[in-house]
């Protein structure tokens, strides 16, 4: 099977038919018709082989993950989702794992209604980047709206991704229905919640690298400085029946991988953002406060300072 066959196959059949594609996969670049008035929003991520995912993950868990973090992405500015091209590096050309990559891109895809419309194909090691376009018809959600006074709120749990992914470690090509895997395995990106608090929140981020140090990439454009009370954080029944309390709030606090929105939200608007998760069946748990300065202070639920064992993930370091 050559490039082309390959494309053909398994990947050709991703594209959702749509007027505004006015030229998609097969040709050396794609042809959007983009709908007036709308601006674009677009976001891309790398998933490596034993970087981003254990070696030996099953395919459709990473064509999901590789969906997952670029809609995160999209959900973080309030955008709603339109297209996406892949970049796919493979070492060998396995049919099966080939099948199954592409089922899983195409189930998370589809469920947010993208539409695969090019790509590239190549020979190396295992990566993976998608690009994902999307449109907000008016001023997207970004990091840099903060204002002193905001309440930061977070949406469902933290630390459940950071506990799965020491199962997924242990047994990659698992099955498992427990629900601290599936959080590593099946993140969902809160496009719905980011689309709806737009001019209701006034930042927000996507909690990847672990919610300090998301938070703090807010503070840090914003200009402010952020207070998070460590004894609010949501913490699930399974995490803290797998872990315990205390490794659970280290999980939550600098765990990542939960793709969840951290946000910022206007004391008035409170009412509105919490109706919205009420309506969409998304806890939204309320865990801090903006103050004037700079960086992340962690606090007790007295007050006192908390010293957390590490802010997050980055690379080269």
């Amino acid at each position: 099977m050559d490039e082309f066959s390959l494309i053909a196959r398994y990947f050709a059949p991703l594209e959702i038919p749509s007027p505004d594609v006015l030229i998609g996969i097969g040709d050396d670049a794609a042809v959007l018709a983009w709908p007036a008035g709308e601006h674009v929003v677009a976001a891309v991520d790398t998933l490596v082989d034993g970087v981003h995912f254990p070696h030996g993950l099953r395919a459709d868990a990473v064509a999901h993950r590789l969906a997952a973090v670029n809609l995160s992405d999209l959900a973080a500015m309030g955008a709603r989702p339109r297209y996406a091209t892949l970049a796919l590096t493979l070492p060998v050309l396995d049919e099966a794992w080939l099948a199954a990559f592409a089922d899983g891109l195409g189930k998370a895809l589809g469920t947010a209604r993208v539409s695969l419309i090019g790509g590239d194909t190549t020979r190396g090691p295992l990566t993976l980047t998608l690009q994902v376009l999307g449109s907000v018809n008016g001023a997207a959600l970004s990091r840099r709206g903060a204002q002193v006074g905001d309440v930061i709120a977070v949406s469902g749990t933290l630390g459940d991704a950071r506990a799965g992914l020491e199962l997924a470690l242990a047994e990659p090509l698992a099955r498992s229905q427990d629900p601290l895997l599936a959080s590593f395995l099946w993140p969902t990106p809160r496009l719905a919640l980011g689309q709806g608090l737009r001019g209701v929140a006034s930042a927000a981020i996507d909690v990847s690298d672990g919610l300090l140090a998301d938070v703090g990439h807010i503070m840090r454009h914003s200009g402010c400085a952020a207070e998070i009370d460590v004894s609010r954080l949501p913490l699930s029944s399974a995490l803290l029946a797998s872990v315990g309390a205390a490794r659970a709030r280290d999980y939550a606090q600098s765990g990542g991988d939960d793709y969840e929105l951290a946000l910022c939200i206007p004391p008035a608007a409170l009412g509105a953002a919490h109706a919205l998760a009420r309506q969409l069946a998304v806890p939204l748990t309320e865990i801090g406060v903006v103050r004037a300065g700079s960086g992340v202070r962690c606090v007790d639920g007295q007050g006192r300072d908390v010293t957390p064992a590490t802010l997050g993930y980055r690379h080269f370091v």
